[in-house]
């Protein structure tokens, strides 16, 4: 393939390790490798799981030294929002080697059978939380989400005096049983409106709410905004309290925020901001672009700080690009790189518009060679494949080609998963 620079180095050879599908009874084990790798207490895992199980045992591999357990991966089925609407996307998880055996092909060879197996389930596409950024790129997967840690001091805390207050709406401080049944709802109804986010089963709610307060920290509790029809949003926090200092120094640490109206947004804002005997309000997980910086009366003093949210694979290259919206008309040959799954490699011909879009295999000359990781990247909407012509990673050879068919792609609102698997 010409002017396609492939993602990496070359990988170890992972021809000599065997890989196979695990069973229930081998779940343990599986996450005592993932676990050792990750650096994480495997009693919690396993608690977790057995109180509210949300492992699909039929997707867990393990790579083998003999009969020794020395590699793992594993993936939930979610249904996620997408450009084009709800989609089966493979959300790959536990993925781990055991610390003597790295650099040694094993994840290599976890990997590929994992691609193989989503590609034969028909999921045209994989996300992932990557424990470090450095490993997936070869792999084919692409940053395509960030989000942010903000936080804002009490005595800046004000909202804009033109943000939308609704009087008809008031705020009731409930406990997190209490309140499911509304935020699933809620949040059922907030999924179209970010893509990203995925539908939980009831055992991810279970996980979610389960309530392990660290020493200063109060229980969970659930601010629900509620109004003549009912309720339009809530925001799960908890209070952090530094000792008996005497001085306003608490902390509302917000953990997930759902609202389905502006008003609604603002109602839980003041009441999280405007928290008596706090000095700080700290939100753990927002969109890049949430409403916040632009309903502050001082933008300036909301701290952020961003970090990569999901990765994203295209599974199956035509399959995805064929199966989500396009801006403007696009008709471009695009030459893919791919080393871990083959059936993509080649050069494609997409043409789209606002009527759907249609992927081709094709021996026309290509206008934009690229590794699959770039299209991964760019595939949520937020992420140009010009950035990646512009570092040389790809060749543009059809001036003009990146930026349009980034527009094509582009999404007005950030990604957003805001649950991590």
């Amino acid at each position: 393939m010409t002017g396609v620079r492939q993602y990496g180095p070359p990988s170890d050879d992972d021809s000599v390790w065997t890989v196979r599908g695990g069973t229930e009874q081998e779940y343990p084990e599986a996450l005592r490798v993932f676990a050792e790798a990750l650096n994480i207490p495997v009693q919690e895992e396993l608690r977790g799981e057995r109180e509210h199980p949300v492992a699909e045992h039929e997707r867990t591999l393990l790579a083998l030294d003999g009969d020794r357990t020395v590699g793992t991966a594993m993936a939930h089925s979610f249904e996620m929002t997408m450009p084009g609407g709800p989609r089966p996307v493979a959300g790959v998880t536990g993925v781990g080697v055991w610390p003597t055996h790295r650099r040694r092909g094993v994840l290599s060879a976890l990997m590929r059978r994992q691609l193989a197996d989503i590609r034969a389930r028909g999921e045209n596409l994989a996300a992932l939380w990557a424990s470090e950024g450095g490993i997936y790129g070869r792999f084919g997967y692409g940053v395509s989400s960030r989000e942010m840690r903000a936080s804002v001091q009490r005595v800046h805390a004000r909202l804009r005096p033109d943000a939308p207050r609704d009087p008809s709406l008031a705020v009731e401080l409930v406990e997190p049983a209490q309140a499911r049944e509304e935020m699933e709802r809620l949040h059922r109804q907030a999924l179209p409106s970010r893509v990203g986010q995925f539908s939980r089963s009831a055992n991810w709610w279970s996980r979610m709410l389960t309530d392990k307060p660290g020493p200063g920290a109060g229980r969970t509790r659930v601010a629900l905004v509620r109004g003549p029809d009912g309720s339009r949003g809530y925001a799960l926090h908890r209070l952090l309290s530094p000792g008996e200092s005497g001085l306003p120094q608490g902390q509302v640490m917000v953990r997930e925020l759902v609202t389905t109206t502006p008003a609604a947004r603002v109602a839980l804002y003041e009441h999280l901001l405007e928290r008596d005997l706090i000095a700080e309000t700290v939100f753990e997980s927002l969109p890049e672009d949430d409403a916040l910086s632009a309903l502050l009366a001082d933008p300036g003093r909301l701290v952020r700080h961003g970090f990569d949210e999901l990765w994203i694979r295209l599974v199956d290259v035509p399959g995805a690009l064929s199966d989500r919206p396009y801006n403007l008309p696009v008709d471009t040959v695009l030459e893919v790189a791919d080393r871990f799954a083959p059936w993509n490699a080649g050069r494609w011909r997409l043409r789209a518009d606002a009527e759907g879009a249609r992927v081709e295999a094709t021996d026309a000359a290509p206008d934009l060679s690229l590794d699959v990781s770039h299209l991964g990247a760019a595939y949520l909407g937020r992420t140009s494949p010009t950035s990646f012509v512009d570092a040389g990673v790809a060749t543009e050879h059809t001036p003009g080609v990146a930026a349009r068919l980034g527009t094509a792609l582009y999404a007005p609102r950030a990604p957003f998963c805001g649950t991590g698997f």
